[in-house]
């Protein structure tokens, strides 16, 4: 059995000390400040913006390209998504494909979500969905002998390719 390993989580996972800090820490969501800065979209790594959700970049991305399509609405658990939201987020994960296929033509997509702390959701107070682009040997041994992560691309010319792609391709959203 393979095993995929993400040494560089830790990081985010260690900046809990206790429980006490995860609580602290949900008092804010990094989704509703994100959404909620119009006109910070560079700084806040939002690469589109919808009615009902909107797409962002992941802070420590697993891969180059990694993104994230969360409701606009905080919420945490799909349950509690409406029909109309739940259309749009798949819609826009759909395209967040396209805009993905046409700048990099990944080989393949994790595509997910984790529910709960328990299931390894790092906010788990908005519920988002994560896009995941995957290279056949996109992965290697820095991350595991030197926990280091390579990724070459900065998340500053991710996010203006990325954006750039998603207003060529869906003018007008």
């Amino acid at each position: 059995m393979d095993i995929l390993w993400s040494p560089w989580r830790s990081k985010y996972i260690q900046s809990f000390k206790d429980e006490k800090d995860c609580r602290e820490h949900e008092k804010t969501c990094i989704f509703c400040d994100a959404l909620n800065a119009e006109g910070k979209e560079k700084e806040m790594l939002i690469v589109s913006r919808r009615e009902k959700c909107f797409v962002i970049l992941n802070k420590f991305p697993y891969n180059g390209g990694h993104i994230m399509v969360a409701p606009a609405r905080h919420i945490a658990n799909i349950e509690e998504l409406e029909d109309d939201e739940i259309y749009a987020l798949i819609k826009t994960i759909k395209e967040s494909i396209k805009v993905l296929e046409h700048i990099s033509k990944p080989h393949g997509y994790n595509i997910g979500v984790n529910q709960g702390r328990v299931a390894g959701a790092g906010i788990p107070g908005h519920i988002h969905f994560h896009i995941v682009p995957r290279w056949n040997g996109d992965t290697s041994f820095m991350p595991v002998v030197s926990d280091t992560k390579i990724v070459s691309q900065s998340l500053e010319e991710t996010q203006e390719i990325i954006s750039k792609t998603f207003n060529e391709l869906f003018p007008g959203l």
